[in-house]
């Protein structure tokens, strides 16, 4: 379990470092916000941490989901020998089945939401696609606590299965460490991208990376499940 659990581990800081980086609504929002409204760095931060802690925790939620049938799955004295492979065939599958479907919305370029600052200072949320120009009718402006909703709502669907293949192996101490590796990277991706937009050092363009951020997060999950069925590790 260890050997395994150190990939999962690595796996989780990867889709953590990752969906956050790719992702410019994680953090671009408030830096705008902190700007627009003249908030204290202090404040800044307490706001991307709790809106980061919102994201992690709806996104964990729906990761007890796949523990929920790993650990059911644990219980079944026939699947005793064959639940660790049957862990990483989860793996490999989901991140096929999400990795494609990332890459169709990619190829599709679905609308997704989207935050900017226009003419009046303050900033809005819209529906976007990727190379539009023309700003939509129908916008939102975003207000701290429609943002922490916002967050709360849109959580990280790569998490899902990686608490599978612990819970299947009865590990509650796997399941807490991946929770919390998860959360640690997650909301750290987070505070330093504000932190340097915040004091106007100039942030890596992850544009044309955010419309395969889905893709990436399957890949990631794909890899791991086959390392560990294929690979040994």
């Amino acid at each position: 379990m260890q050997a395994e659990l150190e990939i999962l581990v690595l796996t989780a800081i990867t889709i953590a470092c990752l969906h956050t980086l790719t992702g410019p609504d994680h953090y671009v929002p408030f830096i705008a916000l902190s700007k627009a409204r003249g908030w204290t760095f202090r404040k800044t931060l307490l706001w991307t941490i709790a809106c980061g802690c919102g994201h992690v925790w709806s996104s964990v939620l729906l990761a007890l989901g796949g523990a929920a049938i790993g650990w059911s799955l644990s219980k079944i004295s026939w699947l005793e020998n064959i639940r660790g492979g049957l862990a990483g065939w989860v793996l490999l599958l989901f991140g096929i089945i999400y990795g494609t479907w990332g890459l169709i919305r990619a190829w599709q370029n679905s609308p997704h939401k989207h935050f900017d600052t226009v003419e009046d200072g303050e900033i809005y949320v819209y529906e976007h696609r990727h190379g539009q120009t023309i700003l939509p009718k129908e916008r939102y402006k975003v207000t701290p606590w429609v943002m922490f909703i916002i967050f709360l709502l849109g959580p990280c669907e790569p998490m899902i299965p990686l608490l599978y293949f612990p819970a299947a192996q009865n590990s509650i101490y796997g399941m807490l460490v991946l929770i919390g590796v998860y959360t640690f990277f997650t909301l750290l991706t987070m505070i330093v991208m504000v932190v340097l937009g915040y004091y106007g050092v100039a942030i890596i363009r992850t544009e044309k990376l955010e419309r395969y951020m889905h893709a990436l997060g399957g890949l990631t999950i794909f890899i791991c499940g086959a390392g560990m069925l294929f690979m040994g590790w």
